[in-house]
């Protein structure tokens, strides 16, 4: 029996087949479609930019940072370019520590190196290169080379280093650099960070950190074609980098040396100002320190003698240093006086000795005392007794209203970072000072003491020279500035950082003329007559002795009986000349006792420097750091045969060419 096939059937079947696979295809073909238009239209931009990165890389170019020099051209920091050994951990195969094991069977590695070398690892990513040696010498780039092939993920690059020749002078003014933390690299990140791609270092002090922007430059890029394997094949294109701008700075280094010079070992600080444009002439904070110490990463043992020292060397006592004026605040509050009308210059007191308030006795500087004074005397014999007398009528509250528009217990505004804002006091201070309501409340005999300079008044020497500096300049106020001006890398153009006056305070130019007539007096027949005896120009001063230790009733100061950490702080301000002021200073030198023998030849030396171009003899010096010149000794030498750089303590500059080839 024989089957007979059902033909239309079987086409059916065949056409419903055939059907569901054309379905099959064109479905297929049209998720092709809808998908090629999806990656070549709606992802194009974003997989063209993948498909560019995997055949391209870029490499950023690290800027030249800008030169810093002083007013006359002397370069303070520069560039150099050295070989580095670097090592990536993602490309190393072998245990980090034995790697370095066998490295320094071909180059020193010290232990530093390898702390330093830990600490920016913990730092950097494991696909960044991080440094084990740093400026290698000829010698040891030749042995690496020849044996780099037993070394993978280790390799030999050129990198510019910063180098500040001078060592430890002006470095609290010039600063340093040091590698960039994360805290700098989440504030780069919403600004900066296209620009700072490769740049491994930023400015963390004075001028390198404050005027960082005009120093670091722009960062240029190589734009590299790169093979499947990542090996460069050729470049594309190329955008060159921007060097940093040059800093040319206010500052006199040979002015500064010789100022670092005459405090010797002592501690303290020293501004030295143009009184009609602000320009600092002279920044010192003594003792400083090595800022070529920071520029790799500081190692343990330094940082440790730095920041463990008594003298605390990393403190700029001119920016942030803080000091009770002494004597040299009562031309001040003499000139309050007048603005208030609380004394007039020929008026008298009679000084015994002591001023008694209440049960309290004030003793004055001098034992029996000063006898008659008036407004001229109390400031050229520093009487004590008239200015409490004085503090007592004008009140905290005055005092604090008429040395506010001075400038003391203000910001200057002076061009670097860090600026400590001192101490006026007043009844308010007070009470947004302290917690308990017996601290809070201001007692009248609080008051006698800020009369000569002492109680809660505590300055910065910056404010002391911008108020001295109002005086000289007959009220206008300038804003102290170490930036004299900017050099553009690229056009040459220098543009002057000119500072416009921040205003003129309302002084009365008769009580001005009073004030600064005493003040000529303090230097002619005063306290610091002495070491300004045969100078050719006038000048106008105030000395000062800040105490730093507090004797108790009927006991008598004896600086060799006590620490000489808690001895007098020596205090002097000074203009020169008196008729057309062209440098005002005011300086402290910690824990010296008086400041006419220990602070005013200081001021001394500096006026005979910028007035008459002399420079003393190194015996002249000595006797000035041992508090023993109260005028010159020995022979002068004339600035101009002053050799510079001093031989003993400069490195030699390196040249200014400082681009990798």
């Amino acid at each position: 029996m024989s089957l007979i096939r059902n033909v239309e059937m079987d086409v059916r079947r065949f056409r419903e087949r055939i059907y569901i696979v054309s379905l099959l295809v064109l479905g297929a073909f049209l998720f092709l479609i809808i998908r090629l238009a999806y990656l070549q239209i709606w992802r194009y931009q974003d997989l063209n930019e993948q498909a560019e990165s995997n055949r391209t890389a870029i490499v950023p170019i690290v800027p030249n940072r800008g030169v810093i020099m002083d007013r006359n051209g002397v370069v303070l920091a520069t560039n150099y370019s050295a070989y580095t050994l670097e090592i990536t951990t993602s490309k190393v195969h072998l245990p980090i520590d034995e790697l370095i094991d066998r490295l320094g069977e071909v180059v020193e590695i010290q232990g530093r190196d390898r702390r330093r070398f830990k600490k920016m690892r913990e730092e950097s990513k494991s696909f960044d290169s991080v440094p084990i040696r740093t400026r290698l010498t000829d010698q040891e780039v030749a042995r690496f080379a020849a044996q780099r092939f037993r070394f993978p993920g280790v390799e030999i690059r050129a990198r510019l280093f910063r180098s500040y020749p001078f060592n430890g002078l002006a470095s609290h003014v010039i600063g340093y650099i040091g590698r960039i933390n994360q805290t700098e690299k989440d504030k780069l990140a919403d600004t900066e960070e296209a620009n700072y791609r490769g740049t491994d270092y930023i400015g963390k002090l004075g001028v390198e950190q404050s005027y960082e922007t005009q120093l670091h430059g722009t960062t240029g890029v190589h734009e590299m074609e790169t093979s499947a394997g990542g090996r460069a094949v050729r470049r594309l294109r190329s955008s060159p980098a921007t060097p940093g701008n040059t800093i040319v700075l206010s500052i006199d280094i040979k002015l500064q040396k010789l100022v670092e010079d005459l405090f010797g070992t002592r501690r303290g600080a020293l501004v030295a100002m143009d009184p009609k444009t602000g320009e600092i002439l002279s920044f010192v904070s003594k003792p400083t320190f090595d800022p070529n110490l920071f520029v790799e990463g500081i190692d343990v043992e330094n940082w440790q003698a730095l920041n463990e020292s008594l003298d605390r060397p990393l403190l700029n006592r001119a920016l942030r240093g803080t000091y009770p004026p002494g004597s040299t605040y009562k031309p001040f509050m003499a000139l309050a006086a007048l603005q208030t009308g609380k004394r007039t210059p020929t008026q008298q007191i009679f000084d015994p000795g002591f001023f008694m308030f209440g049960n309290h006795r004030f003793h004055d500087d001098k034992e029996g005392g000063h006898g008659t004074v008036d407004m001229y005397k109390s400031i050229v014999e520093s009487c004590d007794t008239y200015y409490f007398m004085l503090a007592r009528d004008l009140g905290v509250d005055v005092i604090h209203e008429q040395m506010q528009q001075l400038g003391f217990g203000q910001l200057t505004g002076i061009d670097i970072l860090g600026e400590a804002r001192g101490v006026l006091p007043s009844t308010e201070w007070k009470k947004n000072t302290y917690h308990k309501p017996e601290q809070q409340r201001w007692y009248s005999g609080e008051t006698i003491s800020l009369g000569i300079g002492q109680g809660y008044n505590n300055f910065t020497i910056l404010q002391i020279v911008q108020a001295l500096s109002v005086i000289a300049n007959d009220g206008v106020k300038m804003r102290p500035h170490l930036v004299k001006e900017v050099v553009d890398v690229d056009t040459k153009e220098r543009r002057l950082v000119a500072k416009e006056p921040m205003g003129k305070v309302s002084l009365a130019q008769e009580n001005l003329d009073v004030i600064k007539k005493a003040l000529i007096g303090v230097n002619i027949e005063g306290t610091s007559a002495t070491s300004f005896v045969g100078a050719t120009y006038t000048s106008a001063g105030k000395t000062g002795t800040a105490q730093v230790y507090t004797v108790k009733e009927n006991e008598k100061y004896n600086s060799n009986k006590i620490d000489e950490r808690m001895r007098d702080h020596a205090l002097y301000m000074a203009y020169a000349p008196a008729d057309e002021p062209k440098v005002a200073i005011a300086l402290v030198v910690e824990n010296s006792g008086f400041g006419a023998q220990n602070a005013a030849p200081i001021a001394r030396r500096i006026f005979d420097y910028v007035l008459l171009g002399q420079y003393p003899s190194q015996e002249d010096i000595e006797a000035v750091q041992k508090g023993q010149a109260t005028r010159p000794i020995g022979k002068v030498r004339d600035v101009s045969k002053i050799a510079w750089p001093p031989k003993d303590e400069s490195k030699a500059v390196e040249s200014q060419d400082t681009s990798l080839q």
